[in-house]
């Protein structure tokens, strides 16, 4: 059984969406879909000492562009103060040495479009995390209509999946008869957020999956196994 899941591509993903990466074969992120603003496409938060800080990357964005359409505000300097947020708040963490250099390099380099900083961030952590999932975009697979059902069903099909993982609110969604009609069995995702040492108090959930390995480090990996 091949199980595929799909995404949109999201900036720093919380917890939740390595869950999904850890339960599938083949990740394909959904870049084809109209962007929305004020959602996760472009941002995401870590903890601080004086709370939750959301580290957001500045898009120059025109309705009704598609993810895969949506530029990097090039005038802003989001990167040096990205980096800074992270060195400021998890310098003390017992696994900021192990990990920041990455991060280091991974915000030195210049990205024109949203999906490249997306994809380069999530690449990233999961070298760091220990995943070797395939990840795929949607844009590359030449899937075109605006059907949710359907959409899905021929990226499956694309990627040679014969299941598909989908999110806990699928089914609100999704013609799940339609899937079996093409012999594409359904699971859904049923993720319990776990608690873990960290900083600052107490526990905060639904953060950045960066605050999870600079807190745990090689461990990150089986808390987010043991949640699903």
């Amino acid at each position: 059984m091949t199980v595929v899941a799909i995404h949109q591509p999201q900036y720093l993903p919380w917890l939740g969406y390595f869950d999904k990466l850890v339960r599938c074969d083949v990740f394909c992120l959904l870049d084809t879909v109209q962007y929305k603003k004020n959602e996760f496409r472009n941002r995401n938060r870590i903890k601080t000492a004086q709370g939750l800080q959301w580290l957001t990357v500045p898009v120059t964005y025109r309705f009704p562009q598609r993810i895969h359409e949506v530029g990097v505000n090039q005038t802003v300097d989001w990167q040096r103060k990205h980096l800074q947020a992270l060195k400021t708040n998890y310098s003390k963490a017992p696994f900021f040495d192990t990990y920041y250099e990455s991060f280091e390099e991974f915000y030195q380099k210049s990205y024109e479009m949203l999906v490249d900083v997306n994809v380069a961030c999530i690449e990233l952590l999961m070298e760091l995390s220990g995943l070797e999932q395939k990840l795929v975009l949607a844009s590359s697979l030449k899937v075109d209509t605006d059907d949710p059902s359907v959409r899905l069903i021929k990226i499956c099909q694309a990627l040679g999946g014969d299941a598909y993982l989908s999110g806990r609110d699928g089914a609100k969604y999704m013609d799940v008869d339609m899937f079996s009609g093409h012999q594409i069995n359904v699971f859904f995702q049923d993720f319990k957020h776990p608690q873990y040492p960290q900083c600052y108090g107490p526990f905060e959930a639904n953060l950045s999956v960066v605050d999870l390995l600079f807190n745990c480090g090689p461990k990150s990996l089986n808390i987010i196994r043991k949640a699903g």
